[in-house]
């Protein structure tokens, strides 16, 4: 007799309990198949001869057998815990699954700033019998990661944006936007510079801002040049270590008129160096002309040291201030974005005095061809007849900022607009 022909050892209970269920008229086909294995085998039936007779696998006879084995006759004929279809995930498990993703992990007591997928699962499968929805309890990462999927979320990832703060960031965009639109209009049809009419005022109009901690790194080796006609040295190679040798910070402009790059380098970023910046504009521009200058709000350029600068040329300088957040609004960004593409983007250097000295050579570059920077978003808005150019510009920048000889001097409100209900201070912060 074969090994595997050995036979079972039905009692007669079970035998006829097994002959009662083959008998029904109508079963469960896998338990019809179990109950029909365990009286072949009980007949001395081979395994082999079995699996052929009923048009089953070998493996599926042997677990059968193996389970009336372990545990007896109710065993074998059962499927197995956790066997089969799990129960279906409904809409209100996902809602709440979706309700959890979109908080921080710290509103449920965890330490964590994000979810991932991981941290989510362990966290409803913890807390999924106590809120009332137990099948969450076993629920896999991949069944989280297919409800966040439908639902479009992605609570492991960060996506910034800039927070409105200015309430006049309207007006104030619009008022900068009506200084390009008056540029604009210097310029002819085929974009050649219309100079200034001996009868009219000269406006010189300069779009600043500063770029702080420009870092000066040195290398710990020279690099090696790439190699041609080579797939593993095609770029040039680079020590990962570097030194730190300092920051500097430039300070600059563009004329908007003739697009020339005025810098200036400085190991601070404070009033003093902005001060220093505005002595260079008022030697370079011819005197009697006026010098417009856009720029942001930062305290240096509304600082006591500022103003009391401004009240030495008094009539000279002309400030149009961006909104808060509005940096973009500021032509001059690009240029800085399109220094740190050209020059500033992987440079090493062996000394500050020599990242100084080739800033100012890259701006030799860039003014031995200018090129002047023209805005084009929202112009069509602009209607020039309709605005008058003293709400716009100022002179007083900060009025507890003026000098000794001016301490009461209050700054003056602008003029009202008819659209607008209350005066809008000269001071913008």
């Amino acid at each position: 007799m074969p090994k595997n022909a050995t036979p079972i050892n039905l009692t007669d209970e079970e035998t006829c309990y097994l002959e009662s269920l083959v008998n029904k008229g109508t079963i469960e086909a896998r338990v019809y198949r179990r109950a029909k294995i365990l009286l072949l085998k009980s007949a001395g039936m081979s395994n082999e001869a079995i699996a052929e007779k009923l048009d089953t696998t070998v493996p599926t006879v042997r677990l059968c057998l193996k389970k009336y084995a372990d545990s007896g006759v109710k065993s074998a004929l059962a499927d197995a815990a956790g066997r089969g279809r799990r129960h279906e995930i409904f809409e209100d498990s996902k809602a709440w699954v979706i309700n959890i993703a979109c908080q921080k992990p710290t509103a449920f007591g965890l330490s964590a700033e994000l979810w991932n997928p991981t941290s989510l699962t362990r966290y409803i499968n913890s807390a999924a019998v106590e809120q009332g929805y137990p099948r969450m309890a076993t629920a896999s990462e991949s069944s989280i990661r297919k409800i966040l999927n439908e639902a479009r979320l992605n609570p492991h990832k960060i996506t910034y944006y800039c927070e409105k703060r200015d309430l006049d960031f309207d007006k104030k965009m619009h008022d900068v936007l009506v200084i390009y639109k008056q540029l604009e209009l210097r310029f002819d049809e085929e974009g050649r510079l219309i100079p200034f009419s001996a009868d009219e005022e000269a406006v010189h109009t300069l779009s600043y801002d500063e770029k702080p901690g420009i870092q000066a790194i040195s290398t710990t080796s020279e690099d090696r040049p790439p190699v041609p006609n080579t797939e593993e040295v095609s770029t040039i190679m680079r020590d990962y270590e570097y030194k730190r040798l300092g920051t500097v910070s430039l300070l600059a402009a563009i004329d908007l008129l003739t697009g020339e790059a005025i810098p200036l380098i400085s190991d601070t970023h404070k009033s003093s160096d902005f001060v220093n910046f505005l002595r260079i504009i008022d030697e370079k521009y011819p005197k009697g002309d006026k010098v417009r200058i856009i720029l942001d709000n930062h305290s240096a350029h509304t600082s006591r040291e500022t103003q009391e600068y401004l009240n030495t040329v008094p009539g000279r300088f002309e400030f149009v201030f961006t909104p808060t957040h509005g940096s973009w609004l500021n032509m001059v960004e690009g240029f800085f974005s399109k220094m740190t593409r050209q020059m500033l983007k992987g440079i090493r250097v062996d000394s500050k005095e020599e990242l100084k000295e080739r800033i100012l050579k890259y701006f030799e570059e860039i003014n031995a061809v200018p090129v002047p920077y023209k805005w084009k978003y929202k112009m069509d808005t602009i209607d020039l007849e309709k605005e008058d150019i003293n709400e716009i510009v100022y002179e007083v920048v900060n009025a507890k900022a003026a000098g000794p000889d001016n301490k009461d001097k209050r700054a003056p409100e602008k003029k009202k607009r008819k659209s607008q209900k209350q005066d809008n201070p000269v001071v913008e912060s």
